[in-house]
């Protein structure tokens, strides 16, 4: 078994463990030769990569999409064996319904090969309709019967993690362990505010996601593929930024991507930054961005990234 060259962090009080870095799939092998695909993915298994991102990222109305089934046939065409990774995986409140979570669950394994999930994440709270005792209830039952093994949620507000956290204790079942949240150099306001530091403190932890918006934040500030959602309409004001960030990474000897990456390590309760890759050198980038956060020091790169801080007094701490 390869050494890990990655450190690793416990997700909450889970049995979990996560590489410093993940690796997404929403846009990404789907753009990319497969040959290449399973090169990158392996390489970063060799790196010490142990934490995937997948889901079914399909919309009824829209072009079908394909990048999970890609991510399932990569991770067989590498040959490595299942206990050496963990796959977490996107579950939607859209389509929660008298069956729970489970029809989705078991269509993502009949896309991706899977027979459980390490860890599920619940994507964004846009419902009223559906109790929260009921979330947590049926992922208790998912995990009774071996198919998941924690779980956590996608940009929700602290006040309902609190109450998902109270619900299980109430039960006596497992509570979410991780929130995945959108941080990086520009938008800041809600992982680093208030409520979510008395989640922190508390054992909670961060995936941080969206760290490159887009690619924006590594100086491409003309995507051409769709990006996330954009809290606050501050994207203009990001790509504003760009060429500073970008002067600011070539005094410090990098690159505006590993500057980007780096400055989410330093954040405590951030367990794993997910990032996705289409290529071999963005995954080699992304893990050299260690080196640089060791090289310079967490303290001062949170103090050279204050005038990134794009989101401050416009998004509310409390989350969405």
């Amino acid at each position: 078994m390869t050494q890990s060259l990655l450190p690793r962090r416990r997700i909450g009080d889970s049995e979990l463990e996560a590489s410093l870095l993940s690796l997404g799939s929403w846009h990404t092998f789907d753009r990319m030769d497969f040959a290449d695909a399973v090169e990158m993915v392996r390489h970063a298994l060799d790196q010490g990569v142990n934490l995937f991102d997948v889901g079914v990222y399909g919309m009824p109305g829209r072009p079908p999409v394909f990048t999970d089934v890609l991510w399932g046939a990569i991770m067989r065409a590498t040959g490595i064996p299942r206990e050496r990774y963990l796959a977490s995986v996107k579950l939607w409140i859209e389509a929660f319904g008298e069956q729970g979570f489970g029809p989705q669950l078991k269509n993502a394994f009949l896309r991706t090969g899977l027979d459980h999930a390490d860890l599920v994440i619940l994507g964004d709270l846009r419902r009223d309709d559906v109790r929260l005792e009921d979330l947590v209830g049926d992922l208790a039952a998912l995990t009774d019967a071996g198919l998941i093994r924690a779980w956590g949620v996608n940009n929700w507000s602290a006040a309902n993690i609190r109450e998902l956290r109270r619900i299980a204790a109430a039960q006596g079942v497992p509570g979410p362990q991780i929130a995945q949240l959108k941080y990086s150099l520009a938008r800041r306001a809600i992982p680093d505010g208030e409520p979510f530091a008395e989640l922190f403190a508390d054992g909670f932890s961060m995936q941080a996601s969206d760290v490159l918006e887009g690619g924006i934040l590594a100086g491409r500030t003309s995507p051409d593929r769709e990006i996330g959602r954009d809290p606050g309409a501050i994207r203009d004001a990001i790509v504003a930024t760009v060429p500073a960030l970008v002067e600011l990474a070539a005094r410090l000897d990098t690159t505006a991507a590993q500057l980007s990456v780096a400055f989410t390590l330093t954040h405590p309760a951030n367990v794993t930054t997910l990032v996705g890759a289409s290529r071999l050198e963005q995954v080699q980038q992304n893990i050299g961005a260690l080196e640089l956060l060791r090289r310079v020091g967490a303290d001062e790169l949170r103090a050279l990234a204050e005038p990134f801080w794009t989101d401050r007094g416009v998004v509310d701490p409390e989350g969405p």
